[in-house]
């Protein structure tokens, strides 16, 4: 949105803690966060536009003041005790490695910091549900990130539930993932080791449960009970410095779940997938009246309508182009970062009060469904899904 050099500016200070990580760095920082800076701030209802204003964190002075100097952010640390203490910064936002972020929130929260945070919020529930108590009493704002929701082929899926495309939608079959890099044979990793070290908070259903649980709540109907079964199918891998580790956490995930209204959802997530699929996620829903198939940025529907007639014959080749019997749904509107739609949401949150949904308690709810799908591969066994309530 252009800027109206005749409008008010207010600061917001935000300290920013793990932005020296890829989704720290990329997705948060440049693409939200730098992005809102550059396009002159975020007009509030009032017509002040809102001028964020960051101070890099971390634990390494060089990459810190490199990526500062390269984005033009002019504050930068690596002593988060004196950054929480300046009352001029208002939010904490947290994206360091899983099993820290849970100490540092709780410090945040003590110094009375509004706080946006990256998932999984703690690395189990019951921690989880503890810093959304002591956000609570503290009378803090606090969010997490549910950037899933805020994808181009999501929200068009979203548009044809909202619109009754689908009639009653029976099942959902997702797939997610991507064959990662051993690390060695000269072909880098494209995640980071720890991911793949449950000492250091890995694994991926730690990882995408969290993801899968608000997709699912949201866009179809509450998690009720799930199965799920991990496996580690890489066993070994090599690090940045060049060095063989045992990856000691699952990597793949086959998860079901059962949701409100009758509705079965089956999830596949993986970092040893080989991608057959035109995007790196894609959900297909299927209902009495129609189906779409949603990536991170296009869907696909059939209708009832034009659903064709196959006849099973193996004896012939097949006479039926499946793919090109689906329509596409056309954008209609323009679609920015997901990532910087929902840091938008939680400024104007903090500044006026604004709607919004993906608090602490959302963030707890994500962690116990992982928790729980853990409990569920090592009891081999269909587990319930108590509610969490505030």
């Amino acid at each position: 949105m252009p800027k109206n050099e005749n409008q008010r500016e207010q600061r917001i200070g935000i300290i920013m803690n793990g932005v020296t990580g890829r989704m720290g760095l990329n997705q948060h920082l440049i693409r939200s966060i730098l992005a809102i800076r550059d396009q002159g701030g975020l007009e509030l209802s009032n017509g002040t536009r809102l001028i964020p204003d960051p101070i890099l964190v971390g634990r390494n002075a060089a990459k810190l003041e490199q990526i500062a100097k390269q984005h033009n952010v002019k504050r930068w640390t690596t002593d988060l005790t004196a950054a929480l203490a300046n009352p001029d910064d208002q939010i904490y936002f947290d994206a360091q490695l899983t099993n820290l972020r849970a100490p540092a929130v709780e410090t945040a929260i003590a110094a009375g910091k509004h706080i946006y945070c990256e998932k999984p919020l703690a690395d189990n529930s019951a921690i989880a549900l503890r810093l959304y108590e002591l956000a609570k009493a503290k009378g803090i704002k606090h969010g997490v990130v549910q950037d899933k929701l805020f994808l181009p082929g999501l929200r068009k899926l979203k548009r044809l539930i909202d619109s009754g495309f689908f009639g009653r939608i029976h099942s959902v079959r997702g797939e997610f993932g991507y064959w990662v890099f051993e690390g060695d044979w000269g072909q880098p990793a494209q995640r980071p080791s720890w991911n793949y070290r449950k000492q250091d908070g890995g694994g991926i259903i730690i990882d995408m449960f969290c993801h899968w649980r608000y997709v699912l709540d949201h866009t179809f109907g509450r998690v009720r009970s799930v199965q799920c079964l991990g496996t580690t199918a890489i066993p070994e891998r090599v690090d940045e410095q060049g060095n063989r580790y045992e990856a000691n956490t699952d990597d793949t995930a086959y998860g079901t779940f059962q949701l409100d209204g009758g509705i079965t959802a089956q999830i596949n997530s993986s970092w040893s997938f080989r991608v057959y699929r035109g995007e790196l996620f894609s959900l297909q829903v299927d209902g009495t009246h129609g189906s779409a198939i949603a990536g991170l940025r296009e869907c696909k529907t059939q209708h009832r309508v034009n659903t064709p007639r196959p006849i099973w014959n193996p004896d012939i080749p097949n006479p039926i182009d499946f793919r090109s019997t689906w329509e596409d749904v056309p954008d209609n509107q323009h679609f920015d970062n997901g990532f910087k739609i929902q840091w938008e949401m939680f400024l104007r949150y903090v500044v006026e009060e604004a709607p919004f949904p993906h608090d602490f308690l959302e963030g707890a709810r994500g962690v116990q469904l992982a928790e729980l799908g853990l409990q569920s591969w090592h009891e081999r066994r269909w587990i319930d899904v108590p509610n969490l309530t505030a």
